[in-house]
């Protein structure tokens, strides 16, 4: 039983309790929007580095470890970061699927354009609701069927028209990395939901740390820029849409339902697509922005838990 409060009246109590209930789930909005925005910024960095993805992969580990590692110390959280056998080998499985993602992502973002690299990666929920209807048991609904088809067919609208006005080989291509890259951060997300083991954030740091290690041989074999531009873009890289990010999203989520997570989620392709605009002068049509209506509607239809009592 909690503890009772002898100096609080009833109506102070309810006001606190009213307060504590309205407050946890704003401040988890509001950083899962902020984290969400500083995903978005993802592509900016990307480009404006203009290094090899490989490289910028590499760069973005070792800062974002360094700064969750930190934060990890700094907010008595280091606790998290220790693993057993087990956890050890999801977090090496995970970093390993997580630096492909990275790089197909990264490679993606230089051969199409931020906005439908972002979108086409956005496939990523259907693909984990797929693998989770057919090999973890969970509910062939209708529902899930009519939000896939509808996310499908917001694809094709958001995509289709820029792909096609673009015909050349290495924008197709960039859709196609784009596409594999959403099929990694997939896997990542159903070895995150199988396991208990492990903190959102102690898996992020370890994603982190294993794309370090793994790729250390970069360096070694093609060197890293002389030139200052290119690593305050990948330093920004590295503490923006990775550290601060992830600490803003992993904060946020525990005090959110799944369906309210999947709406915020889409505010890092929203964000993605305004810096594509304002920074490269990429405009999307009003049919490409109908698919990204239709292809948010759909991830909410998704994630949105069923009622079976009282809103809360």
């Amino acid at each position: 039983m909690p503890t009772p409060r002898p100096a609080t009246s009833g109506a102070s109590a309810s006001s606190a309790t009213g307060r504590t209930r309205l407050s946890g789930p704003l401040r988890g909005a509001g950083l899962m929007v902020g984290g969400g925005m500083l995903l978005g910024t993802v592509g900016l960095f990307v480009d404006e580095a203009g290094r090899a993805p490989l490289e910028q992969v590499f760069v973005r580990c070792v800062i974002g470890c360094a700064a969750l590692v930190a934060y990890a110390a700094a907010a008595g959280r280091l606790g998290e970061l220790r693993v057993d056998r087990r956890g050890l080998r999801v977090a090496l499985l995970s970093g390993a699927l997580m630096v492909a993602n990275w790089a197909l992502f990264f490679a993606a973002l230089q051969r199409s354009s931020i906005a439908v690299a972002t979108l086409v990666f956005h496939v990523q929920p259907l693909w984990v609701m797929a693998c989770g209807m057919l090999f973890l048991g969970e509910p062939r609904s209708p529902r899930r069927m009519l939000a896939a088809a509808l996310a499908l067919l917001g694809l094709g609208l958001a995509v289709g028209p820029a792909v096609l006005a673009r015909p050349q080989g290495a924008y197709l291509q960039g859709a196609g990395f784009a596409l594999l890259a959403s099929l990694c951060y997939a896997a990542v997300t159903l070895i995150a939901k199988a396991q208990r083991r492990l903190s959102g954030f102690a898996l992020a740091t370890w994603q982190c740390g294993v794309g370090a290690l793994s790729l250390a041989w970069w360096p070694w074999l093609h060197g890293l820029p002389r030139e200052a531009a290119p690593w305050l873009w990948m330093t920004g890289l590295g503490l923006v849409p990775t550290a601060a990010a992830y600490v803003a999203l992993y904060s946020g989520m525990p005090r959110l339902q799944a369906g309210q997570i999947a709406v915020l989620q889409f505010v890092y392709p929203i964000t993605a697509i305004l810096v594509d605009r304002v920074a490269f002068g990429h405009r999307l049509s009003p049919l490409q922005w109908l698919g990204v209506l239709a292809m948010g509607l759909a991830l909410w239809a998704v994630g949105r838990p069923r009622r079976t009592g009282t809103l809360r």
